[in-house]
């Protein structure tokens, strides 16, 4: 089912993000996260996917740059548990937050989604993202460069 996050998720959701960014390249960061500052950055704008007390998945938008010229776009960030791939909670994740991006007035919903993702390309594709352009090595991780997709929605 999905619900707002809560500070109190902050390490389930630390949880899901941390071996994401420890064993894939999915995410340039090599420095795991706390569980403050992800109770940071979960404190709005941010939905989970839970069964019980396990949270399976969470989807969180943020703006996409600074200055009021970007207010109508958001970005999202999307992970799910190993476990529960394959099940639709992704989706419904990603349509339950450009539902509530359209509500707030935003206009587009972007994600930046590493080249060599095959699979997170393809699910942003399933859910309706379009590529837009490709940023050549812009990311560094595991003593190599990586290439950013970006890839859009309009809402």
């Amino acid at each position: 089912m999905i619900r707002p996050a809560r500070p109190a998720d902050a390490a389930a959701v630390a949880a899901i993000w941390n071996p994401v960014i420890r064993t894939s390249s999915a995410i340039f960061s090599s420095e795991e996260r706390s569980i403050e500052e992800v109770a940071g950055l979960i404190e709005q704008d941010c939905w989970l996917w839970a069964e019980g007390d396990a949270v399976l998945a969470f989807v969180r938008i943020f703006p996409f740059r600074s200055g009021n010229g970007y207010a109508h776009t958001v970005e999202q960030t999307i992970m799910v548990s190993p476990p529960a791939k394959g099940r639709g909670i992704g989706r419904a994740l990603v349509e339950h937050a450009a539902a509530a991006a359209r509500a707030a007035g935003k206009h587009s919903l972007w994600a930046a989604v590493s080249a060599e993702n095959g699979p997170g390309l393809a699910f942003h594709r399933a859910c309706g993202f379009t590529e837009h352009g490709r940023l050549p090595e812009v990311g560094w991780k595991f003593g190599r460069w990586h290439d950013v997709v970006l890839m859009g929605r309009m809402l």
